[in-house]
């Protein structure tokens, strides 16, 4: 699995305007909840998919990809490993063309399957910490 260089993501970061989080938790205690946060709070807007929740930072919450009636630029993953092959294959029915598996998330199968589709895909890379190595505050 290769990501992109630093380069990439800041091209990537200065191009998207809204994420959606998978596993977006709105408990305030969990890191998927204080990355958004933060990702929020640089600009971007936070669109939530999780099926437990009606609304997290303000956004409504949606139960899957597929349900999500806005466009979004990236697709950022706050699930185990395991789930990223079910999620990749949600991805390629999106419009979105990024797809970026939270720090410790990473999967081969998933990673091959969403390059055959044409996805730029980081794995293990916490969007927050990419966010301010490259663009900073």
């Amino acid at each position: 699995m290769q990501n992109p260089n630093n380069e990439e993501i800041k091209q990537i970061l200065e191009d998207a305007k809204t994420i959606a989080v998978v596993g977006l938790s709105n408990n305030p205690e969990r890191t998927s909840y204080q990355v958004s946060k933060v990702m929020q709070e640089a600009g971007y807007r936070i669109i939530p998919v999780n099926p437990a929740v009606k609304e997290v930072l303000g956004e409504k919450a949606y139960p899957s990809l597929a349900e999500v009636d806005v466009p979004f630029d990236i697709i950022n993953v706050f699930r185990r490993s395991e789930f990223l092959p079910q999620i990749a294959k949600e991805a390629v029915n999106t419009d979105a063309k990024i797809f970026w598996a939270q720090q410790g998330v990473e999967n081969e199968e998933a990673y091959k399957y969403l390059k055959e589709h044409d996805f730029t895909v980081l794995m293990d890379i916490c969007i927050k910490v990419a966010h301010s190595v490259t663009i900073g505050k």
